[in-house]
């Protein structure tokens, strides 16, 4: 027997989005689910062909429904209810490293201090 649809929620925590049903639910009623470009709530009817975005750790995933399951599924089973168009992340960019004082080693002294406050760009006046 062939799904015709499912639950959002119960769909996402079946494609192992969401480690717990009760966190994909959370999700779709937090705003960081949307289907087809809105937002979608934990009940909504989820259909093969449908574009999901779902907001996890500050990026968006875009996946298309290929398959459609309401039970949890294996890992390998799971990348194949879903074509993920998720475009790749920005590049990191390189970072300073701020230097650190050795845990320990005191109060820092005023010329040590002086150059803190260079580094970070602080103005001594």
């Amino acid at each position: 027997m062939e799904l015709t649809s499912a639950r959002v929620d119960s769909w996402s925590w079946g494609v192992r989005l969401y480690k717990t049903r009760s966190m994909a639910t959370a999700a779709c009623r937090a705003g960081h689910v949307r289907v087809n470009g809105d937002k979608a709530k934990a009940a909504q009817a989820l259909h093969i062909g449908d574009e999901v975005r779902v907001r996890n750790d500050g990026f968006d995933r875009v996946l298309i429904v290929s398959r459609l399951v309401v039970k949890r599924v294996g890992a390998v089973v799971a990348a194949e209810c879903y074509v993920d168009k998720t475009p790749p992340p920005p590049p990191r960019e390189e970072v300073a490293l701020v230097p650190m004082r050795d845990r320990g080693a005191g109060r820092p002294t005023k010329r040590e201090r002086r150059e803190i406050d260079e580094l970070r760009g602080h103005v001594n006046e």
